[in-house]
């Protein structure tokens, strides 16, 4: 790669991150300016027009990256899982350490999910459904080499994804002792549901929904 070419990603990767240190509990993607994030890049304004056409495409690309690391985090986890075999504890924690490393991500990605903009919500989904597909697959997966095969992995799985955003969602401001009163809650929450789908899962032929 040219020297040029190094510097277009270089700079890319300074306005994606003027933007993320900008947002907060208070603040939104859609309350930034150009301008502002320009400048906290430390380029001029113009200049940002070389890199993408408008705001929006930035935050695109930000809810691209928020999914890429979903997706990171579940081949980390599944590393973890293979080695001390606890899905739910290990996912769970692996999570946490995700949500503290890439606090404002997962608040974009949390935030534009219900947002005002058609755009952002439909990013969001394809990226939450790529992650609820992988998880449903690991889960019939690991339920069927454990004998304990699970009725609906997929609703199983959305299930599990809706806790694990509203529980990061509360962990994103809260106290140490609070995080660790949730990581619990969320380890319980979570096995509750696996559970469940394999008692269905074994008295299938008498279930009616």
């Amino acid at each position: 790669m040219s020297a040029r070419a190094e510097q277009k990603l270089r700079t890319r990767r300074a306005l994606m991150d003027a933007a993320l240190s900008q947002l907060s509990a208070e603040r939104g993607f859609g309350s930034l300016s150009l301008r502002e994030v320009a400048r906290e890049a430390g380029i001029a304004p113009t200049s940002f027009y070389r890199h993408f056409s408008e705001l929006d495409e930035l935050g695109l690309a930000l809810v691209d990256e928020g999914g890429v690391a979903l997706r990171q985090l579940m081949r980390q986890a599944r590393k973890r899982i293979a080695r001390n075999g606890s899905a739910i504890s290990t996912s769970v924690d692996t999570f946490l350490e995700y949500l503290g490393n890439n606090a404002n991500l997962f608040r974009l990605m949390l935030r534009e999910r219900t947002g005002v903009s058609k755009q952002f919500r439909t990013a969001v989904k394809a990226e939450i459904d790529h992650f609820v597909t992988e998880l449903a697959d690991d889960l019939a997966r690991f339920g069927e080499e454990r004998g304990k095969p699970l009725y609906n992995a997929r609703t199983v799985a959305e299930a599990m994804v809706t806790l694990v955003f509203n529980q990061g969602a509360e962990a994103l401001d809260a106290s140490r002792e609070e995080k660790e009163q949730l990581r619990q809650r969320l380890k319980m929450e979570l096995r509750m549901v696996l559970l469940g789908s394999q008692v269905m899962a074994r008295h299938r032929s008498t279930i009616k929904l």
